[in-house]
């Protein structure tokens, strides 16, 4: 299954949604993310608390969302880019209301964190 996750920049709960997905479907899916308007790079408090985990997204860059990317995918799963994410029929799509971390306390950061981590488990139960 090919999951694609979409947010507006590209630079925080799509960025770790798709790394804690990959280390969580260990190979048995394949996942991207893309933003509707991305930002320069991934928010540093976002990188902060992903280390925490063991993961390193200080080198990502967050990209835009393509045609190709929404051809590409099974289930599109948007968190909070509203209209700006485009549609196309017959995809699976899921919404999952999260809160922005840019410029959130630490915190708050890690609470997206592991909701974020909550839903993929959920989800990957789903697809497997």
């Amino acid at each position: 299954m090919n999951v694609l996750f979409v947010c507006i920049q590209n630079a925080g709960r799509s960025q770790m949604a798709e790394a804690l997905f990959e280390r969580a479907a260990d190979a048995r899916h394949e996942a991207r993310s893309a933003g509707s308007r991305p930002a320069e790079r991934v928010h540093p408090e976002v990188v902060e608390v992903m280390r925490e985990r063991d993961i390193e997204l200080a080198d990502r860059t967050p990209r835009g969302l393509d045609r190709s990317d929404l051809e590409w995918a099974d289930l599109v799963v948007t968190m909070g880019c509203g209209d700006e994410c485009p549609v196309i029929r017959g995809k699976r799509y899921v919404d999952w209301e999260l809160a922005d971390p840019a410029g959130l306390p630490l915190e708050e950061v890690r609470a997206v964190r592991d909701e974020i981590e909550r839903r993929i488990s959920a989800l990957l139960t789903d697809l497997d």
